[in-house]
């Protein structure tokens, strides 16, 4: 069974139930949710999306671009997320490698990247536009739009309106979409070169959705705060209600939101929990679950949610874009985890785990991804993960591409920065190298966020703590890790010039 079919089989059967609470409080029921995606399906078969056509989607998280974004695959359509906003050169190898035949857009997209007052004024911001309304693949036919939002100034002449798509008509489907067909493309990382993007099914998608039911528990009268896609989904599988905060939430808002909406799961980024709890100390009573994934979950931020949900379960996620979920595990297992090394969780049912000579995990099962565009289908992803397994549980251990050399000592951030940011006045901890261009070797700088006075406690501790070999040269306080993108990953190459003489 499809993603899409599951979705609208839980819809007919509780149609008058609440599926989604809008940022701005505007509810959406389980009927007409069913409707809306039916009828976007149908109108863009209607205008003529084929089967494989893949849809450059430009929609922020929303109700829209979730009705859009189901509607596009039920109609047998691939979703294509390439962010026009990384840069006109890694957007045009991006587009070069997808080949979309459709653009979906916001309407004021359209007009800020086509009007020269508004490229100009975005351009002064550092944001790059490309002119989505003249996109052209080279030897393909012109490509197809879909606005959301009013009709702007820029919105090319002949643009379905999602407006009207969804006040269409909306006949049951005759058949479904083939389940081992491409559904959606994310780009993850490559350079204007070799632009890399994961590729999934909708039966990949569909089974790592019910790996996040099977460990979280979710149905009807349960809601779901947060704006996370691949949590949002299932929610609306189990019949549950997705609470969706609004675009750019101010932290003690979203804690807000919980507590008004009565919020029992929600996602957070680690960093963005730790600015929540800033905000807001205590998290509403009804909470059940408080999820945290996307980065590793530093000892004190568990310690944190722990104290604020006293009564939820704080569960911290493993996963990669290619496979997900892969492990989950509580708080409490990761805080009591002494020895080196971050401790993942036992890898969820169906999920294959095996480690190479190098010890590099590598992964499989039905929620892998089908590969990357442009490339043989995977049987197994090298994670670039390093892992050992202790009582069948998943520790990590380190990246094979953060590896310093320290003379004839590999050594790997993962495995120690958990066990300092264990130490007491240590929020967040990071190790990074600074290469000597004489004698190749890398001097390590290890990155705190803590008191002036933590690098001369950290010199007396550490060496009960680490490994001699592993011992930092420099020791530095900032006042926050350097982070990028949308999960607040930690950025080691800013780090490293942060902290370069």
């Amino acid at each position: 069974m499809t993603l899409v079919r599951r979705l609208l089989d839980q819809a007919a059967r509780t149609p008058g139930d609440v599926a989604l609470v809008a940022g701005d409080g505007a509810e959406l029921t389980y009927g007409e949710l069913r409707r809306r995606v039916l009828a976007v399906r149908h109108g863009l078969l209607a205008g003529g999306l084929a089967p494989g056509d893949g849809v450059l989607f430009s929609v922020r998280p929303s109700p829209e671009s979730l009705v859009l974004a189901l509607g596009v695959v039920a109609a047998g359509g691939v979703v294509v997320f390439a962010d026009p906003g990384a840069g006109p050169e890694m957007f045009t190898a991006r587009l070069s490698l997808a080949r979309p035949r459709w653009s979906a857009a916001e309407s004021v997209l359209y007009a800020g990247s086509r009007l020269r007052p508004v490229r100009a004024y975005a351009r002064r911001r550092g944001l790059l536009l490309p002119n989505l309304a003249d996109l052209q693949i080279p030897g393909e036919e012109p490509m197809r739009h879909i606005h959301v939002g009013r009709r702007l100034p820029g919105v090319p002449r002949g643009a379905l309106s999602f407006a009207r798509l969804v006040r269409g008509d909306a006949p049951e489907p005759g058949t479904d979409a083939d389940p081992g067909a491409p559904a959606a493309v994310i780009f993850t990382s490559g350079t204007t070169a070799d632009p890399r993007a994961v590729v999934h099914t909708q039966a990949s998608l569909a089974a790592a959705l019910d790996l996040f039911r099977a460990r979280l528990p979710l149905g009807p009268g349960d809601v779901v705060h947060t704006d996370q896609l691949m949590l949002g989904l299932p929610t609306l599988i189990s019949g549950a209600r997705w609470s969706m905060p609004p675009l750019f939430t101010l932290p003690a808002d979203f804690a807000r939101l919980m507590r008004d909406r009565g919020a029992t799961h929600t996602f957070c980024v680690p960093v963005h929990l730790a600015e929540v709890l800033d905000a807001s100390p205590e998290l509403p009573p009804t909470l059940r679950y408080v999820l945290l994934g996307a980065a590793p979950a530093p000892p004190a931020i568990l310690r944190r949610a722990v104290a604020a949900a006293p009564t939820a379960e704080v569960l911290s996620v493993y996963a990669m874009t290619e496979i997900l979920p892969v492990a989950i595990a509580s708080a409490e297992e990761k805080l009591a985890h002494t020895a080196s090394g971050d401790l993942l969780g036992a890898p969820l049912p169906g999920v294959g785990t095996r480690l190479a000579d190098d010890g590099e995990l590598l992964l499989s099962g039905p929620n892998l991804c089908r590969g990357y565009l442009g490339a043989d289908p995977l049987a197994e992803l090298p994670t670039g993960d390093l892992a050992r397994l202790d009582e069948g549980r998943l520790v990590l251990t380190g990246r094979k591409k953060d590896m310093l050399i320290r003379g004839k000592f590999n050594l790997y951030p993962g495995l120690y920065e958990p066990s300092i940011a264990a130490l007491p006045g240590v929020a967040e901890a990071a190790i990074v190298g600074v290469p000597d261009p004489e004698t190749g070797d890398e001097e390590v700088v290890l990155a705190v966020v803590g008191p002036a006075d933590l690098p001369a406690r950290l010199r007396r501790g550490l060496p009960d703590v680490i490994d001699h070999d592993a011992l930092p040269d420099r020791i530095v306080v900032v006042d926050e890790l350097p982070r990028s993108g949308r999960t607040r990953k930690l950025d080691r190459d800013r780090l490293r010039e942060l902290v370069t003489p």
